[in-house]
């Protein structure tokens, strides 16, 4: 697992590689939030272009991500999405809090 981080503007990019499992959620986790925290984005981007499978463990990193940005003031989109992650979300509702493009 492999998380790339770009800002531009108000915006934070981050760029997800691999699989989003139990074994590598909190490391995901911790990395996308001191960056959150330390550089205070409007919006959080995550990128799920190069994500080759997921479980409710994506459900968990994505919801987290809303939480937090949530709390800052701001929000979370996700985009490049597969059409089996993109099921997996749909299936447990969190499209409905976040934008998916």
């Amino acid at each position: 697992m492999n998380i790339f981080y770009e800002k531009k503007g108000d915006t934070a990019y981050f760029y997800l590689e691999g699989e989003i499992d139990h074994h590598h959620t909190a490391d995901m986790r911790m990395a996308i939030d001191s960056k959150l925290y330390e550089k205070k984005p409007k919006k959080a981007v995550l990128d799920f272009g190069k994500i080759s499978f997921t479980d409710s463990s994506g459900i968990a990193l994505v919801i987290g991500r809303y939480n937090v940005m949530k709390e800052m003031g701001g929000t979370v989109e996700v985009k490049n999405v597969s059409n089996q992650v993109k099921k997996v979300f749909t299936l447990s509702g969190v499209d409905k809090l976040v934008k998916f493009y």
